[in-house]
């Protein structure tokens, strides 16, 4: 009677993720962060695979860790093996649900600029259903389950809106700015993600006053607050474009400083052409000019 031979054993495949991406990011913190576990979740699955392999993956270092030559000689094929997964996931996401588009952001740009142009895109293609995921940094787009990723570059992906620095502030509170030194007698706003922006704008302008005031971590915060006539924020023209508009901020001076950065919009893989990513990406596009 013929002996069936004993089945191989597969190596775990989440052992296999976890060691590829800290393989690839080049620390286990970074890691956990995009795979969305702990840090001892991944130096859990990798001393796993190292015990089922019998051999190391990782120099341990008081600084940190370094592939092994045999960790070098397996990640590069891992990785395309991931990315082809990733990619084989989002085609198969996309074929079943041809009408979502998922768009990630920054936290700001998802509040202040992308969410009022939702209604005009709902008028405008009611069929699709659109997503957003607020992110502090842009995704890995071979990874990413997004089919866009909207974020500030110099330079890729097709430019949406360009970038200004001002100050804006309250009509109240405008009647006290007669000239550029007054912003040192008042309190002047700014938030963790553009910690640099008043720094940038006053050195551009040639300025040399000292500003203080409340940092908030939500940008869109810092524009309600300036809104209520807390002090004077730096503004980022696309995102208080609307604010100025309606009359609830004002631009005490004519100075503005554009940044190389502007609001660039990317697809995570290719597009077919007439899908619900090609027409929301055209949408956005066309109106941030």
């Amino acid at each position: 009677m013929p002996v069936a031979p004993p089945p191989l054993t597969r190596l775990p495949l989440n052992a296999l993720r976890a060691f590829e991406a800290a393989a690839r990011t080049g620390a286990f913190t970074l890691a956990a962060a995009e795979l969305g576990v702990t840090p001892g979740a991944v130096t859990a699955h990798v001393k796993a695979l190292e015990d089922r392999l019998g051999a190391a993956l990782f120099e341990r270092q008081a600084r940190g860790v370094r592939l092994t030559g045999l960790g070098l000689a397996a990640v590069e094929e891992l990785t395309g093996a991931f990315d082809a997964l990733a990619g084989a996931e989002a085609r198969l996401r996309a074929l079943a649900l041809p009408q979502e588009v998922h768009i990630a952001t920054l936290p700001a740009i998802a509040q202040l600029w992308l969410s009022p142009r939702l209604p005009a895109l709902r008028a405008a293609a009611p069929e699709i259903s659109v997503s957003i995921t607020a992110l502090e940094a842009p995704p890995n787009l071979k990874r990413s389950l997004h089919d866009l990723s909207l974020f500030p570059a110099e330079s890729g992906g097709r430019l949406v809106a360009e970038d200004a620095l001002f100050p804006v502030c309250s009509p109240g509170l405008a009647a006290r700015l007669a000239r550029l030194d007054d912003l040192s007698g008042l309190p002047c706003l700014s938030d963790t993600a553009w910690d640099r922006d008043w720094e940038v704008w006053l050195e551009a302008v040639g300025v040399k006053v000292a500003v203080r005031g409340p940092v908030f971590s939500l940008y869109a915060l810092a524009v309600e607050e300036a809104v209520n006539g807390a002090g004077v924020l730096m503004g980022h023209g696309p995102l208080v474009a609307g604010h100025l508009e309606r009359g609830a901020l004002v631009a005490p001076f004519p100075q503005r400083v554009r940044l190389m950065e502007g609001f660039r919009l990317w697809s995570a893989r290719p597009m077919q052409p007439g899908s619900a990513a090609v027409l929301v990406a055209e949408f956005l596009v066309g109106t941030g000019q």
